[in-house]
This record gives structure tokens, C-alpha cells and sequence, in this order.
């Protein structure tokens, strides 16, 4: 017993208002270290973008809370640290602080590094502090990170297995350099330690609640806080019917082998307050660029199924304690070493497809239609008015609609799902500081989302100029080939598009999976972002509404007529009553 015990007693009755009170604090605690990362680190990766999170883990490294401004990340923090934990057991002193990407150690994308501090009180290891952000480079063999040409992992990234860079608070040189002279650009080191500052930031704060509480209470009263949130848990999968349900989605294109697809298969078993993801039937790992970790994979079955359940539910251990993810090694979603897999976390848009045609049916109330595939850019070369490089991953451009629902229209220009919105869009005026491009045009598309009682969420079109000579793209994403579902009698809804006009006429439209080396300066870089999948039959959706949104530009009067069965005057807009119940009734009679 630690003498602050003894100080304020070492009674373990627990209290249910000081579980809630440690709940909330240790989420106080996460979103500081956010806040740390967001206003310390340099890329706008991080800093505009938000590609990162921040969470706190026990002795073991189970999950007491994190901030997931990108949750695809956040559910990769946890294995990693227990893997740490007990590689390093018996090693683990205070002061020290490890770095860890490896993919085929748990990690789930190269990019995303992460650090990890242990916590101590006294001599005593009481928890762990950890960040993850996408970096702007990593090694590999093309500038950024994302290779589309890469068959194995060398040829993607520098491999971070869990390596100490700190012990006992002194920095290990060595280990350091050895790990930056791998590393292109000099922001990426300066974003590590912004990372460490967070993660001594959650430390701090860490050990003040502690101190506050007493470490026999604390301890107690953080495994009533597994155990309530494990039976918050429960009882939402009680809310679906036992049974096994099966659900399937498509991969377009593995970045080698022209017209290649390969399939995703779930099985989802739910038997009282338990529920199982099983993708055993998935296609095999590819020989290419698209494959994902066994990590990025359940971090996507994860948050896919908690937007199905109550948002309340507190993120640590409990949560995930009823749920089991098997994901045989060797299939695309959890390939075999030393397969490329930087492609892993954009495995989520058809991973949720998948979970949601299978849930669909038995509650339809809780899911939604099908979101904007991701189709993303990534440009880099020099800065001609910096005399330096940069990378930037163009967040604005990527960021379609998301599904409707039962009860709401999609969200608009929301971004990818396994970001769940959490990804925020560039200042216009950053990316034109942080890159030497100029944005042409960035707004929302006219008919672009799914047509439905609710619609889905409008995707967005936009253009720049570049800026310098040498520049270079990749391309990475899906949704060029089949856009995002309507559910109920929804509509589907738009494609993907990226085309590079040159200056001499020349006009490229990349693959999903594509490098383009030398762009000059002066190409206009054109993308469209498709919006989300419609809910329910459009012939449902109030007249007025769709008359309004045809006056707003979201909708043009040829669909209002054709998708919705709403007919305006030309002119005026004015809603043609008699003409649009005809309409609607034809609709009926033909869908009947």
C-alpha cells in the first residue's frame, strides 16, 4: 500500500458517482492530449488535418480512454501496448518511451507511428500514455509513404518494431539517428516529439487523478468501470435478434493486376450479449498494394459497429469485451509477412459495407446506406518558394457524403467512415502556404447524393493548379467503380473521378492505385468526390423539401423529376401539384 493510500484510506467500496467521475476524467485527460498534438505538431497532416489520436491504457495495456479524431487509429493503440508490455517486461522503467510501427507487430499502416510512455507511481507501473499519428514520410521507396507499386513491406516504409528511444528520461542516440536517417523529411522528427510532449502531458494528468484518489481506489474503481461499460455493451447487442448474418463487399483493383477484385465476407453471430465478426470466408491476401493488418481491419468492424449501438458507451476494455473478430491470416484483411499493407485502413469503406448488408434487415433503424467510397491524392515535391519539400494528402478532395439513415439525410462532404468525420478539412489558405498549388475551385456537387426519403450526403468537386515542376501524385482509393449503395428502395449514388489536365492539353485520369512522377507545373488537378447512398424510396421525400433543394443547387429540376417525381415550372420553380402526384403514382404502380 503506497503511502497516499494510507493518506486517504484504502477502502475499495465502490461508489458509482466517483466510477462516472474517473470515466469522464480520464476522457478529460485524452482530449488535453489532443489538444497538445493539435497546437504542437508541424505537418498539416496532423495539425489541420487531425490524423491522429491520443489514449490512456493500464499497467497491461487495456484501453482506458482515447480521443479518436480518427478511430481507425485509436483501436490499433491498445494491442500495440500490450505488446509492448510484455515484450519489454521486467524492462520498463520511468522516463522511458518507445516508438512502434510495425504492421506485422500489431501495427496497423506504416505512416502511423506511434509513442507510448509508461506511467509510474513510485516503482510501481500503473499505466501507459500513447499517441498515433500519420507522419509525412516514413522511408520506403516513394516519398510520403504511399507506394501503389509495392509488393512488399520494404518497399513501402521503415519497419518500427517496438524500440526504446528513451530510458530512464535520457534519449538513446543512437537508436534515435539510426531511426531519422531513414526518414526523408526533418517535420517528422519534430512531430515525434510533439507526440512525446502528449503523452507527458496525459502522464501528468494522470498521476494527479491518482494522487487525488488514492491508487487502491483508482485501481478499483477502474475495473467497475470495465465492468459497467462491458454490460452497457451487452445490453445493446441484447437489442439484436440472435442469429448468424452474412454480408459481402467488393475490392476494386489491387494496384498490379488490371480488373482485379477480390471479396470481403462476414459472417456476424449474435448469441445473447455476445457477437462475433467472422471473416474466414474472405478472398486470399493480394500480390499487390491492397491488403490490410489484422489491426486496421478490427479497428474498422469496430467503429462500423459502434455506429450501430448508444454513442455514450464509454471507450475502454469493457466495451470491446463481448465482441470477437476472427480474421484468418492470409486473406486480404489480414495478410501474411512480408506483404505490402499501407493500403490497410482504406480496407474500411467495403469492410463496412459489408457489416452493414448483413445488419441491415434484421435493424434497419440502426445503420445507414452506403457511404462515399474513399478516393484519395497525395502530391509531394519541392517548394519553390521555401527552397524545401513537402507532403500533403489532400483531405479537402477526398471527403464525400456519408448514408442516409431511418431518420436523417446523410451528412455532407463528411469524409471517409473509418474517419466517422473525425478527419477536418484544410484551411484553404494552409494548403495554399503548406504547398506551392493554387485552389482553383472547391464546392459541393449538384445531384451528387443518393436520392431517397432521406438522401444521402453530397459529395464535393475540386480543382488545383500546381505549383511546381516535379511534382508528384499517388493516388489511392476505391469508389471509380461502384458508388455507395441505397438501402430500402434508396438510390445509389455518384462516382469517383480524379483527372490531371496538363498544360500542353494532355489529359491523364489515374487508376484508384497510380504514381505519377514529373507533373509539371500548371496541370489542373480535377477530383469528385461521390456522395452517399439514399434511405428509402425517393417518392417519399416531402415535394417541398425537394423544391427547396432544387432552389439551393442540390438538387437540379431534371432529377427532382426523375429520381424524386417532383415537378417544378421552369422558371419559377414553382411546385407542379397535380403534375407531381401523377408522377409519384406512376412511380408506385411501376416499383408494385
Amino acid at each position: 500500500m503506497t503511502q497516499e493510500d494510507q493518506a486517504k484510506g484504502s477502502d475499495t467500496t465502490i461508489d458509482p458517482v466517483l466510477v462516472s467521475i474517473i470515466g469522464r476524467a480520464l476522457k478529460a485527460i485524452t482530449d488535453e492530449m489532443s489538444l497538445t498534438m493539435e497546437k504542437t505538431t508541424r505537418s498539416p497532416i496532423l495539425c489541420e488535418a487531425k490524423d491522429f489520436v491520443t489514449g490512456l491504457y493500464d499497467a497491461e495495456g487495456r484501453m482506458l480512454e482515447q480521443t479518436e479524431n480518427l478511430p481507425i487509429l485509436s483501436f490499433s493503440l491498445s494491442p500495440v501496448c500490450q505488446h509492448i508490455a510484455e515484450t519489454f517486461k521486467g524492462e520498463v522503467y520511468p522516463g522511458d518511451v518507445f516508438f512502434h510501427n510495425d504492421v506485422f507487430s500489431l501495427g496497423n499502416q506504416n505512416n502511423d507511428v506511434a509513442a507510448f510512455k509508461p506511467i509510474f507511481v513510485g516503482d510501481t507501473l500503473v499505466a501507459w500514455s500513447a499517441t498515433k499519428g500519420h507522419q509525412a514520410d516514413i522511408g520506403g521507396a516513394v516519398r510520403g509513404g504511399y507506394n501503389p507499386n509495392a509488393t512488399e513491406v520494404w518497399q513501402e516504409a521503415l519497419r518500427i518494431p517496438a524500440v526504446k528511444v528513451y530510458e530512464r528520461g535520457k534519449r538513446r542516440r543512437d537508436v534515435w539517428d539510426l531511426i531519422f536517417a531513414n526518414v526523408r523529411l526533418p517535420i517528422v522528427e519534430s512531430d515525434m516529439l510533439a507526440e512525446i510532449g502528449a503523452c507527458t502531458v496525459g502522464e501528468r494528468r494522470l498521476l494527479a487523478l491518482i494522487d487525488k484518489y488514492g491508487l487502491t481506489r483508482f485501481e478499483a474503481h477502474k475495473e467497475a468501470l470495465f465492468e459497467a461499460t462491458r454490460k452497457m455493451m451487452q445490453a445493446e447487442i441484447r437489442a439484436f435478434p440472435n442469429g448468424t448474418y452474412r454480408g459481402e463487399a467488393t475490392i476494386y483493383f489491387d494496384g498490379k493486376n488490371p480488373g482485379s477484385t477480390y471479396q470481403i465476407r462476414v459472417a456476424i453471430t449474435i448469441e445473447d450479449e455476445h457477437i462475433k465478426f467472422d471473416y474466414s470466408e474472405t478472398d486470399a491476401q493480394t500480390n499487390g498494394f491492397v491488403n490490410g493488418t489484422y489491426t486496421s481491419s478490427a479497428s474498422a468492424t469496430i467503429l462500423t459497429f459502434l455506429q450501430m449501438v448508444n454513442p455514450d458507451i464509454p471507450h475502454n476494455d469493457g466495451m470491446v469485451q463481448p465482441i470477437d473478430i476472427v480474421i484468418p491470416e492470409g486473406t486480404v484483411l489480414n495478410a501474411a509477412y512480408p506483404a505490402a499493407t499501407t493500403f490497410g485502413n482504406h480496407l474500411c469503406p467495403p469492410n463496412a459495407d459489408a457489416i452493414i448488408r448483413a445488419l441491415a434487415p434484421i435493424v434497419p433503424e440502426r445503420v445507414s446506406a452506403g457511404w462515399n467510397q474513399l478516393l484519395c491524392s497525395l502530391s509531394t515535391g519541392p517548394h519553390p518558394h521555401k527552397d524545401d519539400t513537402y507532403v500533403d494528402i489532400l483531405f479537402i478532395g477526398l471527403k464525400g457524403g456519408s448514408g442516409a439513415t431511418s431518420d436523417c439525410d446523410g451528412y455532407d462532404h463528411i469524409g471517409m467512415i473509418d474517419a466517422s468525420g473525425g478527419v477536418l478539412d484544410q484551411d484553404y489558405e494552409m494548403f495554399e502556404q503548406q504547398t506551392p498549388h493554387l485552389l482553383l475551385k472547391h464546392e459541393y456537387i449538384t445531384d451528387s447524393a443518393g436520392a431517397g426519403r432521406y438522401r444521402g450526403g453530397l459529395g464535393v468537386e475540386t480543382r488545383y493548379r500546381v505549383g511546381s515542376d516535379g511534382t508528384q501524385i499517388v493516388t489511392f482509393g476505391d469508389g471509380d467503380v461502384e458508388p455507395a449503395f441505397g438501402l430500402f428502395g434508396g438510390d445509389g449514388s455518384t462516382l469517383n473521378l480524379i483527372e490531371l489536365r496538363y498544360p500542353d492539353g494532355q489529359v491523364k485520369r489515374p487508376t484508384s492505385k497510380d504514381l505519377i512522377t514529373d507533373v509539371p507545373a500548371g496541370t489542373e488537378y480535377l477530383q469528385y468526390a461521390g456522395g452517399g447512398g439514399g434511405y428509402g424510396p425517393a417518392s417519399e421525400r416531402p415535394a417541398e423539401t425537394v423544391q427547396e433543394e432544387v432552389r439551393n443547387g442540390i438538387i437540379s429540376p431534371e432529377a427532382a423529376r426523375e429520381a424524386y417525381g417532383v415537378a417544378l415550372e421552369p422558371d419559377t420553380l414553382a411546385l407542379l401539384e397535380d403534375e407531381t402526384k401523377t408522377l409519384r403514382s406512376q412511380a408506385a404502380s411501376q416499383k408494385g
